[in-house]
């Protein structure tokens, strides 16, 4: 990555800003799960002497479990922005898996997680408790992300070649920026557009014009978050928007700001 710019911040919103409250860190799976974890990720903060904040992270296409004190869940997709408060001292550890990656060890349709957090029993040999005990209680990220490792490879499913395809597609319309329609992902991969739908329903959990919509909108805040002039009726051309009102009911909608909102903000943090 070249010296100044920031790094991805996968949805995380004014990631810059936010680190000054929390420390993030991004750790890799064992080699036999990369197939379906896309990384391990932990937020630990101690704000005991300083005010509230607020963190809010945009969606994306991925299953994530999620081990934290009396909460430890697997959440599906969403299409919302989800908003967590830091305070007090705590550690989040999180199992991000690549779009797709979860469905072999779930046998139903991703979708069906929307909204409706699953107990990691249902996966794992531990309830939520117990499993907030295993990791937390270690005392180095990588002790925790070796335990995850054992946890999840003692239930590694058989390798789905679905999911290879799955994450051709989402990384195709993750990475040309000017991709606005499921038309141009079906005729990019000679898809019909049932059997994309049926495909994203199954293993993604959301709709592909969600995708297409939360990674342009990704896009445009990680181009803000650097904190660099940005013509912003410029920047929804890019993104393929043919006008900038279209660009900003979609942000506003997601996102929960205008575009020039969310600038002024990062700006001023």
């Amino acid at each position: 990555m070249p010296a100044g710019l920031p790094r991805p911040s996968m949805g995380v919103l004014n990631l810059q800003g936010g680190e000054k409250r929390f420390r993030l860190s991004r750790l890799a799976a064992a080699d036999e799960l990369s197939f379906f974890v896309k990384h391990y990720w932990i937020v630990s903060w101690d704000c005991t002497e300083a005010e509230p904040y607020l963190q809010h992270v945009v969606p994306n296409p991925c299953v994530n479990l999620i081990v934290e004190p009396q909460k430890t869940l697997i959440y599906g997709p969403s299409t919302q922005k989800f908003s967590y408060p830091i305070h007090g001292k705590g550690m989040v550890f999180g199992v991000k898996f690549k779009p797709g990656g979860f469905y072999p060890f779930l046998n139903r349709p991703v979708s069906a997680l929307v909204g409706h957090p699953l107990e990691v029993a249902e996966v794992l040999d531990l309830h939520g408790p117990e499993l907030e005990e295993t990791i937390l209680s270690l005392g180095t990220e990588r002790e925790m992300a070796d335990a995850m490792d054992q946890l999840l490879l003692s239930k590694l499913p058989p390798q789905d070649e679905q999911v290879g395809l799955v994450n051709r597609i989402i990384n195709y319309i993750a990475s040309e920026r000017e991709v606005s329609k499921v038309d141009r992902v079906c005729e990019h991969f000679n898809m019909h557009i049932r059997k994309l739908q049926r495909l994203f329903d199954q293993y993604v959990g959301i709709s592909p014009k969600w995708v297409i919509r939360l990674y342009r909108l990704q896009n445009a805040a990680e181009t803000m978050d650097r904190k660099l002039p940005v013509d912003l009726a410029h920047l929804a051309t890019e993104l393929g928007y043919h006008d900038q009102p279209h660009f900003i009911k979609d942000f506003k909608a997601v996102v929960g700001s205008t575009p020039e909102e969310y600038r002024r903000s990062v700006m001023e943090s």
